[in-house]
């Protein structure tokens, strides 16, 4: 077993964190079980996350705060801890993202990363990863904290309707996720529309990709790729793209059209076979 006094807290911020909660925590006077049974979690659970085999969740380090008093210290932590777990080519780009004043996406398949729920992600995320599924889970529920702030970034959302049709985990898992799509209708600050097949050749047809604008800084394009992502700022790239984006937005349905569509899918497509069931026998 590792020992985290052996661990140097300037390797990562896991390393820190863990550094930081064992320092913290003997100079409380507790062993791993007292603090566990203060904030309702085993001793092992602390010694994990002392060594850095586990990582820690928002909730715990809220808990710990309480528990030892430590003004706030971990809930900061945990933010960059949680961010430190994307792929290392992804970082820039969240960095970035939680910067921005204005988002602007294209989604050609998936729904959009800070609009998933926690199981549509943990079903997306586990095809490809294994070991890490839950701290890969963790991080990306953490990009959605930036929807939270007294003064989040507005959010353009152009979903392909194959992202609705392309049933992700199981038809329960879509529809808590379309339902999810449909709670930010009241929000000022999120739009959804959705590109229909109808539509015919586009101009997001080479794949999604999204728009960054900020308050003091340029603006940037970023697109997708198999295990990297491509950023830039090329002003050509950004007048091209944002034209592009602006075409998508007037081909697609309305937001209220869009609403519509997502909540017949809901009921046609995604109901639960009771449901079915009786909508025939009526």
């Amino acid at each position: 077993m590792a020992n985290v006094q052996n661990l140097d807290p300037t390797a990562s911020p896991l390393d820190y964190y863990g550094w930081e909660l064992r320092r913290h925590r003997e100079a409380a006077g507790m062993s791993q079980g007292q603090l566990g049974e203060v904030i309702f979690c085993t001793g092992s659970l602390i010694g994990q996350i002392e060594t850095t085999r586990r990582v820690p969740t928002r909730d715990f380090s809220e808990r710990v705060d309480a528990a030892l008093g430590t003004d706030g210290l971990f809930s900061r932590l945990v933010g960059l801890v949680l961010r430190s777990q994307l792929p290392t080519w992804f970082q820039p780009y969240a960095e970035m993202e939680a910067k921005a004043t204005y988002i602007s996406t294209y989604q050609a398949q998936l729904v959009y990363g800070l609009l998933q729920t926690e199981e549509y992600a943990r079903a997306v995320l586990s095809v490809d990863c294994h070991t890490d599924l839950d701290r890969m889970l963790a991080a990306r529920m953490e990009r959605q904290r930036i929807l939270q702030r007294d003064q989040p970034p507005a959010l353009w959302v152009v979903l392909s309707e194959a992202a609705l049709l392309l049933e992700i985990g199981s038809p329960d898992v879509m529809r808590r996720q379309l339902t999810h799509l449909l709670s930010f209708r009241q929000n000022p600050w999120v739009q959804i529309q959705v590109l229909p097949f109808s539509t015919g050749q586009h101009t997001g047809m080479m794949g999604t990709f999204t728009l960054l604008r900020f308050d003091d800084d340029p603006d940037l394009f970023y697109a997708d790729g198999y295990a990297q992502g491509h950023m830039t700022a090329d002003p050509s790239v950004i007048k091209e793209r944002s034209v592009g984006y602006a075409r998508l937005q007037a081909s697609a349905l309305s937001p209220e059209d869009s609403a519509r569509l997502i909540t017949r899918l809901m009921e046609e497509r995604y109901a639960p076979p009771h449901s079915t069931e009786e909508r025939s026998v009526a």
